[in-house]
């Protein structure tokens, strides 16, 4: 009975990406032909040197419990990374691996929020970043910044946000669900702000650092200031096609890792042990060997930006990183497409689905109201014929 569950489950919301997914799945199965375009999920396979690495893993019998916070030869491995990719030197205390890069936050917001602690996050954010501050017992505060912005917000709206009950800063770059890129000069302003607050703790997710079209890729951390107050996560998801390995880890101040490794221990314990040792051999190897992948990304972004620049009421900027467009479609708002009444993106997100056979997700979960993210981690083919269908029916 659902009486008998927590208020905690009873009050978290599903996850936006992963309930569209299913709701696509389930019109798919019904034999109705749907495009995804909702997971933020790469369409390669793993790289096969990264494969191959498992495999052996497996034929050496790798099969026990591993540390709590990862094994030393990945910790090594993940010190070489940041110092070779984001100039950012670290030794093992500092170091946590865990079971995807969404524990790792988890973990952060656990064990530094208390109640009523205000976590800002900068909108549009990833879907999980509000329930976890919540299920933390903390409190989300929004800054929104829109299209004309590039999503991205001012360090004077970052300054109009902070309270005496502000604890953490928590944001993505490039961001999941805009592309959008915060340059060093502009991570140097929020640093300079955050100067006169000490005891706010930033938290950096740089999950999508590698698909990044700009070609330089700026860590909050790599700021002198920001470092012993930074909290850097990464992992292997996204650049590596390795969203079901299941890896993720932070860099951070060795009194947070410490606090992480504790909580860690007590939830999941130690990550999988072919998975680590997979990793090893990812993050070892230079990015050449996955360039592969950023470049085919970069052809499909220019591709569907050109498709979305024809579809009528669409407002778009043109993403530097990841793998999604964040059209504004407010313009439809108060009409009506199909018989379907669209108040908002959710009801625009669903008539497309339902009129168009396209999967996308609903600006609402992102803190972007005004907007829908579609992801183009998806076959060429497969993008034009989406926007072939939503610009119809649009049209």
């Amino acid at each position: 009975m659902k009486s008998q569950l927590s208020d905690r489950i009873n009050n978290l919301p599903v996850s936006a990406t992963l309930a569209m997914a299913a709701k696509a799945r389930e019109l798919k199965e019904q034999g109705k032909d749907i495009i995804g375009l909702s997971l933020g999920e790469p369409d390669f396979n793993t790289p096969d040197f990264v494969k191959e690495a498992a495999i052996n893993a497996i034929n050496e019998n790798y099969n026990s419990y591993t540390p709590v916070d990862g094994y030393p030869e990945l910790k090594d491995a993940i010190i070489h990374k940041f110092k070779r990719d984001n100039n950012l030197t670290y030794d093992r205390s500092q170091i946590v691996v865990s079971t995807g890069a969404k524990q790792s936050i988890a973990n952060v917001a656990m064990v530094l929020l208390n109640k009523g602690d205000e976590c800002i996050l900068p909108a549009p954010y990833w879907v999980s970043y509000a329930a976890i501050v919540e299920l933390a017992e903390g409190v989300p505060v929004e800054v929104r910044a829109g299209v004309e912005q590039n999503f991205k917000i001012t360090a004077e709206q970052l300054r109009a946000a902070i309270t005496p009950k502000t604890k953490m800063m928590l944001f993505s770059s490039p961001n999941n669900p805009s592309g959008s890129l915060f340059s060093e000069e502009e991570l140097q302003a929020f640093a300079d702000v955050l100067a006169d607050y000490p005891d706010i703790v930033v938290v950096s997710d740089e999950i999508y650092e590698h698909i990044n079209y700009t070609g330089k890729h700026a860590s909050i951390a790599a700021i002198p200031s920001m470092y012993d107050r930074t909290v850097t996560i990464n992992g292997v998801s996204k650049a590596f096609a390795m969203t079901g390995w299941r890896v993720g880890y932070i860099g951070a101040p060795a009194w947070i890792a410490r606090a992480c490794n504790k909580m860690q221990g007590q939830v999941t314990s130690g990550t999988n042990c072919i998975a680590q040792r997979a990793v090893i051999t990812a993050l070892e190897a230079p990015i050449s060997k996955i360039q592969y992948m950023i470049d085919a990304f970069a052809k499909r972004r220019d591709l569907i930006l050109g498709l979305a620049s024809e579809i009528k009421g669409f407002t778009t900027d043109s993403p530097e990183g990841a793998f999604y467009i964040f059209p504004d479609v407010s313009k439809w708002f108060g009409k009506t497409v199909k018989g379907n009444k669209i108040e908002n993106a959710t009801d625009f997100s669903l008539m497309i689905l339902e009129e168009a056979n396209v999967a996308t997700v609903s600006g609402d979960a992102f803190g972007a109201p005004n907007c829908i993210r579609i992801s183009y981690a998806a076959s060429e083919e497969q993008i034009v014929e989406a926007m072939r269908r939503i610009k119809e029916v649009l049209s």
